[in-house]
This record gives C-alpha cells, structure tokens and sequence, in this order.
C-alpha cells in the first residue's frame, strides 16, 4: 500500500529538485525523505530519481509516474474537500500579502466582502511592495505581479494578461501636453518607482513588433506604489502603472491613457503559497473572489 505521506514528498521532491529542500518544507529531517522515495521506488519496482551529490533529477520512468501521482493527491484533496461540513469551511486566520496600491484601491473591498460573507474568518493583511518571501514571512498566500517561474511554490494566475500602461491627469495633459512619441517621455516629468533601492526609470513601450525603451526624467520619486498612483491623480506627472492599478481610474476619467496605441511591459498578477497544503477551502474560495474582481477589469483593457 502506498503512503500519503510518500506520495506527497516524491512530488514535492520532483518539483523543488531537492531532497532537502522539500524536507525543510515538510518540516522533517532529509533522511526521512530520502527513505520515503526508497519506499515508493520499492513498492513501484523502479527508480524515480537518479541521485549524485551534486544533482537530481526524475527517471524516465520517474517522469512518467510523476502526473499520476500528482493527479492522485489531488483528487483526494478534492474528495476532503467535498466532505467537509459547510459550516467549518472559512475559519481561523488567513494571513495575506498583497501590493500597496493593488490592496488598499483594488482588493481591499473584496477582502472586506469575503470577511463579511465568512464572519469565522479572521484576515490579517499586510500591505508592501517588498518581494514577500512565503516560507519565511508569516503569510499565507501573496498577490504578486510579474512572471513566477519559480517552481518551489504553487502560483496560481488571477488575471494572466495585465499589462502596464502610460497614465497621467487631464490637468497634467491640458498644462504640458501629451507625448506623441515614446522619445517625447524623455521630455516629460515622469513619475517612477523604488524597489529595493533600484529605481526604475527606463520605461519600455511595444508597436507592431517594434520595442522601444526610454530613459525618463523625474523631479519626484518614490518607493510606494501607491504614493505614485496618488501623485498621478493630483496632476504631478505621468506614471507607468499596472492596468489594474488604474483601470477604474482611466473609465471614470480620473487618468488618461498616454500612447494608448503602445502596449507596456507583461505584469500577471498570480496568488502565491508555499506549497498546495496551504490550498485550503478558504484560500481557493478568496482566490475565486479576487479573479472575479479583476476579469471585468482586464477585459476592458484598450486593444
């Protein structure tokens, strides 16, 4: 009979490429995982790894079996989920990391509607722009723009085609003018981001294939994006913000688009958390609620 236990390692194993790694994370010792797949390679009567001391990777035979045994846990931890009494679904506390702006102008209200539709749940937000780290910040699951390509954790996309865009006031517009051309930014206040002492002045703007990036010039500059976001509205400059960011913004005539007609940097916004455990009934349930919000949204993005 084949373990959980066993299954869960091997997968987890396969996907962190580490022994150790994937002991850190469960919280056991590496020698325990390391006897969990000599189990399953003796059950199974194959190799699933082919181990050095300085490299693993899966079999062909590893490579094979690794999508049923991923299928496998997942449908037990849909059946646990389909036998669970409604009433102990949403409780406790969910602990959640999300981006300044994207937070308090966006998500906030849907954290707020979640938390009244499930009164058992308790929600602890912290709003940053710093890269939160899901194994070691007390967190549950992270809002993060940007392409996740890490595989030690589980993404899961919440509005996979947001883009970057040019905004900036009517005021702004009617006193200075809007650029015509990606080279006309650099002759224009633009208002730019820190992270982590790293500023981002070099915009980058796409047009039938043709990429164009441009050195910007700013008399203000901040770490929060928020900060950016609200100097953009109060006719400071132009900023370069999520879609999501300023989408209700620009329909309701707060913000206008600058070169709508070039299309900025890819940012996806994906939910993250440090492994699927951490999948529970209300983390799925919030992630549903945060992709209904922002859907409509992408939609309206200007083609």
């Amino acid at each position: 009979m084949l373990r959980l236990e066993d299954l869960t390692l091997f997968v987890r194993a396969a996907a962190l490429g580490s022994f150790s790694v994937a002991a850190r994370e469960a919280g056991f010792a590496p020698a325990q995982v390391s006897a969990a797949i000599k189990r399953l390679e003796t059950q199974l009567n194959i190799r699933l790894f082919a181990r050095s001391t300085r490299s693993l990777r899966l079999t062909p035979e590893g490579e094979t079996w690794l999508p049923y045994a991923t299928q496998m846990l997942e449908t037990l931890q849909a059946g646990l989920q389909k036998i669970q009494a409604p009433e102990d679904e949403v409780r406790g506390t969910l602990q959640i990391a999300v981006p300044s702006d994207l937070g308090r102008n966006l998500l906030l209200s849907v954290f707020q509607d979640f938390r009244r539709r499930h009164p058992a749940l308790r929600l602890r937000i912290l709003f940053s722009d710093n890269l939160t780290d899901v194994f070691k910040d007390p967190v549950d699951v992270a809002f993060r723009y940007g392409v996740i390509d890490d595989a030690s954790f589980i993404s899961l996309p919440v509005a996979a085609e947001n883009r970057r865009v040019l905004v900036a006031s009517p005021e702004w517009i009617s006193r200075n003018g809007a650029p015509k051309t990606p080279e006309d930014l650099q002759q224009k206040n633009a208002l730019t981001y820190l992270l982590r002492g790293r500023l981002y002045d070099r915009w980058t703007l796409s047009r039938d294939g043709q990429r164009h990036e441009v050195q910007v010039n700013s008399s203000i500059m901040s770490d929060d994006a928020e900060v950016i976001h609200r100097l953009a509205l109060a006719g400071e400059g132009i900023a370069n913000k999520s879609w999501l960011d300023v989408c209700e913004d620009v329909t309701e005539g707060r913000l206008r688009l600058i070169l709508p007609e070039y299309q900025g940097d890819w940012v996806p916004l994906n939910m993250i958390c440090p492994h699927r455990k951490q999948l529970s009934t209300g983390v799925r349930l919030l992630y549903d609620a945060v992709r209904e919000k922002c859907a409509p949204l992408i939609q309206k993005y200007p083609d």
